[in-house]
């Protein structure tokens, strides 16, 4: 027999609302305006409904499949010399395991940073105790070909035998050249290794890794294609992968390791994450369904700009300068650095606007946003990725309005003053 106690907590549980304390309207759950754990299809949901072993040959060949979609998807193939490796835990994992597995005991790492993003890479090197510098420059502008070159100028031949960067930094929503980047470092020394972190970016702007000289891109499972946390990916040159992945500093982070598992039985060396995977198939279905990342692309940037013009309706401009969906001009001399993905708006400068309510109110409509808590301005962010579509957007803008009319803020806004960029500097 059940325990009275235990039969009334489980009434309990069950009377809770499915969103956990998060508003719902009109039935429906909230939209996650977000950079990511982002909102999903209701099939990539129905997914993850049922149990699979981890070493049924069903879950293995998921697996297999997954890793070679990836590749498709990155425009790449085991035949061009490039793998897919799946690595369980957060985004962050996955870098950290790239950062941790593949720079020798001796070796030199360049962070090249314009975001908190960047500057974490930053701290797994101290943690492994990697010798690294950081190259920065401003959030809102993008990563300066022409300062990285000229800082690996100023170096001796070989003095870095790495260089990690951020593709799309989720800071702020800047967007940095990787093509650019990649040439110019390939050009100052064809031996040096390129690591990118396409976190938000992979999915939505294409990577053509070979001609842009990239060894490894990491990207995870709940960004752009649509899926839900669990795990992460590093699409690595093979020669790179076996001949620097000796190098691992942690059990679980082995990056070699996790790919000969993969590659031997098919399998994950240690507990996988078996419905994330589940899902994340469905949402690559989904995504190829869709038009790959050209098709993605499309819609995000039509998300955009629909974001865009309900925001400058309501007298609010992006913090990141120039770019996709909008006619926001970049600094002399500067590519436009906006993507399509995430919006960063500077609070308004009115005495009314109190942020946590606004969040709050947001919240109770339906909607969630960030807080531009890792950015160096008072701002918010917005994300235009997700299951979502124009009329979302417009949903989000109104909503905006109302909760700044209910909070007696003058229309259309005026912006605080954002902080001015800084010169692009080193840091050791």
């Amino acid at each position: 027999m059940m325990p009275v106690q235990l039969r009334a907590a489980l009434r309990a549980l069950r009377s809770q609302p499915a969103t956990c304390g998060l508003a719902s309207v009109a039935g429906r759950e909230p939209l996650l305006f977000t950079p990511g754990p982002l909102t999903t299809s209701i099939s990539v949901k129905q997914a993850m409904l049922r149990d699979l072993g981890s070493r049924d040959p069903q879950f293995i060949e998921l697996v297999r499949s997954v890793r070679s979609e990836l590749l498709t998807l990155a425009d790449t193939s085991q035949e061009a010399g490039y793998e897919c490796v799946l690595v369980p835990g957060s985004g962050t994992t996955t870098v950290e395991s790239v950062v941790s597995s593949v720079i020798p005991p001796g070796g030199r790492l360049l962070v090249v940073s314009n975001g908190a993003y960047g500057d974490r890479i930053a701290t797994m090197c101290a943690y492994h105790g990697i010798a690294h510098d950081v190259l920065r420059s401003h959030e809102a502008r993008a990563v300066s070909p022409a300062a990285v070159a000229a800082h690996l100028a100023a170096k001796p031949a070989g003095y870095y035998g790495h260089v990690a960067m951020i593709h799309h930094e989720t800071t702020a929503g800047t967007l940095n050249d990787v093509d650019a980047v990649g040439k110019l470092l390939h050009a100052h020394d064809p031996e040096l290794t390129f690591i990118v972190d396409s976190m938000s970016g992979f999915g939505c702007y294409a990577v053509d890794l070979e001609g842009s000289h990239v060894d490894y891109v990491v990207s995870s499972a709940n960004k752009n294609i649509e899926g839900v946390p669990g795990f992460g990916f590093a699409i690595a040159k093979r020669d790179k992968l076996i001949s620097q992945g000796v190098h691992a500093r942690a059990l679980s982070l082995d990056l070699l390791k996790q790919w000969e598992g993969l590659e031997g039985n098919g399998q994950f060396r240690f507990t996988p994450p078996v419905q994330s995977l589940m899902a994340f198939k469905q949402a690559l279905a989904e995504m190829f369904a869709e038009g790959g990342v050209a098709g993605r692309r499309a819609r995000y940037e039509a998300n955009a700009a629909a974001l865009v013009a309900g925001m400058r309706a309501l007298g609010f401009e992006r913090y990141v300068a120039g770019g996709a969906a909008g006619d926001d001009v970049a600094a002399p001399g500067e590519a436009p650095a906006q993507g399509c993905i995430i919006h960063t708006y500077l609070f308004p400068d009115d005495p009314n606007f109190d942020f946590p309510k606004f969040y709050d109110r947001l919240a109770e409509l339906g909607i969630v946003i960030y807080p531009g808590k890792l950015t160096e301005a008072d701002c918010f962010r917005v994300g235009s990725i997700g299951r979502m579509f124009e009329r979302d957007m417009v949903h989000l803008t109104s909503s905006v309005k109302i909760a700044l009319e209910e909070q007696g803020v003058a229309l259309p806004v005026a912006q605080i003053d954002a902080p001015l960029p800084e010169p692009t500097r080193v840091a050791a």
